[in-house]
């Protein structure tokens, strides 16, 4: 398992950073290799990648979500991961996003990935690419979701 940890800085509010960031049919804007997210319920997603010319689908769970705190995630099937993305106020304008994944590499050709170091890079040029579309929005979000999700072991 390898953990990949990367933060950007964006030019937006914490509100409109995490707004945007609970539009998971939008990751295919930024995310490299993400074909599509269809948010099948209140905290279930279907995505369909493509690793290595390699297309993958699988199911996650939202499993903790706290408005303008963290949206945290697991996988349900295909590849094992799961992941935290928190948001940190560093002035009136200004959000770190910061993206923390825990990564099982299936197969040769994304154990080799994780080996040369390219998933971390994948995630940098993610994060890098949300920067770039959130700040060219305007400091406006293509939509929002505000609910709470508590972590299952939180009573």
């Amino acid at each position: 398992m390898s953990t990949i940890t990367e933060s950007v800085d964006v030019k937006v509010t914490v509100s409109t950073a995490y707004n945007q960031w609970t539009q998971f049919e939008s990751f295919p804007r930024f995310m490299d290799g993400v074909e599509e997210i269809r948010q099948t319920g209140s905290t279930h997603t279907h995505w369909r990648i493509t690793v290595a010319g390699v297309t993958k689908e699988f199911d996650a769970t939202i499993t903790e979500q706290k408005p303008d705190e963290r949206v945290a995630w697991k996988s349900d099937s295909g590849p094992t991961h799961a992941g935290v993305i928190t948001f940190h106020y560093i002035d009136e304008d200004t959000t770190r996003v910061t993206a923390q994944m825990d990564i099982d590499p299936e197969g040769f050709v994304e154990n080799v990935a994780d080996k040369l170091g390219i998933l971390d890079r994948k995630v940098k040029g993610d994060m890098e690419r949300f920067k770039a579309f959130i700040e060219n929005r305007d400091g406006h979000e293509t939509g929002a979701w505000r609910g709470d999700v508590d972590h299952p072991t939180q009573h």
